[in-house]
């Protein structure tokens, strides 16, 4: 395991991403949700854009807090800057370093963590219309035992990737895919929770401990997941990690955060 930078602590709101903004948000024990990231164009040539994988994130900080995500209000919404004073054992996200190479640690004992990074801020722009693909790599050391996302008892994921859309809800609720490392459940098992639908794209049934690359169509995703089309822009991603309910423990790695092309 690598040496962990000082903790930073992300304080979260538990409500909002295990079924989110299906009932008025509250705050999990430690507290806040969070948002943020640069985005670089990865040119091989000459060409347009759309043409092109954008990268959304490589975690390169020259410290443990990833200072391009941003934490989101309890009411109004509103991004601010990571708290980076806040210290916990319990749950925190922190750049780290492995083998050379930098990338986001995010662990969770019997809490909630979750930052973001909102659409059409700090040169993240993305149109899925032009990039209808988002992939990733992540790769988890430990997950909530027990923990299955289809029982609101164990709804716990030791590692999820979400994509929001505006669904122009009165109540302001995004529509969620919420793609996920499952402790129990096999890849492809789907699962909804209000306007948040639960799509499991890796399982520690194939084992823990190795980088998965994931890659997927959103539209498809979202078609498949709500039986329409997806707005053409989404309103974020977020990187979350639960264990409250189970009260288990996570430790997972996300890095390469990356929107592109069909294949």
């Amino acid at each position: 395991m690598p040496q962990s930078n000082p903790r930073l602590v992300v304080r979260v709101l538990r409500a909002t991403l295990k079924g989110p903004f299906t009932k008025p948000l509250q705050f999990s024990r430690s507290g806040l949700c969070g948002l943020g990231l640069a985005v670089l164009l990865s040119y091989s040539g000459a060409g347009a854009a759309s043409a092109q994988q954008v990268t959304v994130e490589d975690f390169n900080y020259p410290g443990p807090v990833p200072s391009k995500w941003r934490t989101l209000d309890r009411r109004s919404r509103e991004a601010s800057p990571l708290p980076a004073t806040l210290v916990r054992d319990n749950d925190y996200v922190e750049v780290v370093t492995v083998d050379g190479e930098q990338m986001l640690r995010v662990y969770t004992h019997n809490e909630t963590v979750q930052v973001a990074r909102l659409n059409g801020a700090e040169g993240f722009d993305w149109d899925t219309n032009q990039h209808p693909v988002i992939s990733w790599r992540w790769r988890a050391e430990q997950l909530p035992q027990g923990a299955k996302e289809t029982s609101n008892a164990t709804n716990d994921t030791g590692a999820a990737l979400y994509v929001a859309f505006d669904c122009k809800d009165w109540l302001r609720r995004p529509c969620v895919i919420k793609y996920t490392y499952s402790s129990t459940l096999p890849v492809g098992t789907t699962a909804r929770f209000g306007r948040l639908r639960v799509l499991v794209v890796s399982s520690a049934l194939d084992g823990l401990g190795r980088w998965q690359q994931i890659r997927r169509r959103v539209r498809e995703d979202y078609l498949m997941l709500f039986g329409k089309e997806a707005p053409a822009r989404p309103l974020f991603i977020m990187v979350w990690g639960d264990t409250d309910n189970t009260e288990g423990t996570s430790d997972a790695y996300f890095d390469a955060i990356a929107i592109g092309v069909e294949d």
